[in-house]
């Protein structure tokens, strides 16, 4: 199962990322006690500061985003139901109308334009404009500003993390992404930026197959796997020094009766603890190859992976396959 909606807020973040000081994210809001929720609220802090990406130009005090992935639906349904929550967010300020209704808006973000959904709002009065390239704004008798957004139709350049929320990426774009990823440098970016890519990677299996022998492509395959990686390493090294131990406190008890039963512990935990590793080391090789072959890697990655992860000669790698 791909998880698009948290490469969504990832994505929202970056796309805000030149106002991130003048916006706070709350991700998943509850909207009552009940499982009301609205994928992403967005606060803007400081009202007299105009956001620069296109998405924010409609941004007031609290903005509503709702996502839906290529396989959902936006509809007339969606729409109103958006309006219920921002309705149900107004009316749950602190005190009457601590919250402005015109404080208030409403983005609705899917991949493909929602034609069904435009000749519904058209048939009930409401009028839809595009103001910038896939940003449409619906006006009329709405309570609150709404703008709807065709993801696949923004510019792949400046809205590089929403377009590649898509299972349809071409070549170039994945690649423009890839080098994006790549010259990030703070830790925060970069973890937004993993979310976005395990999207994209998931939802484009035969593109990210057809450029796996590119050296940009290996390394960014790799740093989502690490922590997969590094768990299987931890996991099969505790259950190896936990057997080795074992094992070696049985063998000092021995050693220690026929030798001194002092001199034949230690030796027997040094022996256990050694082996331990030993086992923890190899228990963990195979549960890192076993992985990468079950997400499709061929021998060639598996090796790099091998020698730079744990330290194993070329000479002995293919041992190990």
């Amino acid at each position: 199962m791909i998880q698009w909606h948290p490469g969504f807020v990832a994505a929202v973040n970056l796309e805000m990322l030149q106002d991130k000081g003048n916006l706070q994210f709350e991700k998943e809001y509850n909207l009552n006690t009940r499982p009301l929720e609205i994928d992403l609220l967005v606060i803007k802090k400081e009202m007299d500061k105009e956001i620069r990406n296109e998405i924010g130009k409609i941004f007031k005090g609290h903005n509503l985003l709702e996502y839906k992935s290529p396989k959902e639906r936006l509809d007339i349904d969606v729409f109103y139901k958006a309006l219920g929550y921002a309705c149900l967010y107004k009316s749950y300020g602190e005190t009457v109308d601590a919250i402005k209704a015109k404080d208030v808006t409403i983005t609705l973000l899917r991949e493909s334009k929602p034609e069904g959904l435009f000749r519904s709002l058209k048939e009930q009065g409401f009028s839809v404009s595009e103001l910038y390239q896939g940003i449409y704004h619906i006006e009329g008798k709405v309570l609150f500003p709404i703008q709807i957004i065709a993801t696949g139709e923004l510019d792949k350049i400046s809205h590089i993390w929403l377009a590649a929320l898509s299972a349809r990426m071409g070549r170039q774009e994945m690649v423009n992404l890839l080098d994006t990823v790549d010259r990030l440098e703070g830790k925060w970016e970069r973890e937004m930026a993993d979310s976005v890519l395990e999207v994209s990677v998931g939802a484009n299996r035969e593109l990210v197959e057809a450029l796996k022998g590119e050296n940009r492509m290996c390394r960014a395959l790799l740093e989502i796997m690490e922590p997969e990686i590094n768990e299987a390493k931890e996991k099969a090294r505790i259950e190896g020094m936990e057997a080795g131990m074992a094992e070696g406190r049985a063998k000092g008890r021995a050693e220690g009766r026929a030798e001194g039963r002092e001199e034949g512990r230690e030796e027997g935990r040094e022996e256990g603890r050694a082996e331990g590793r030993a086992e923890a080391t190899m228990e963990a090789i195979k549960n890192t190859v076993d992985l990468l072959r079950d997400l499709g890697h061929a021998n060639t990655e598996i090796k790099m992976v091998l020698i730079k992860n744990f330290s194993v000669a070329e000479e002995e790698v293919d041992s190990y396959l």
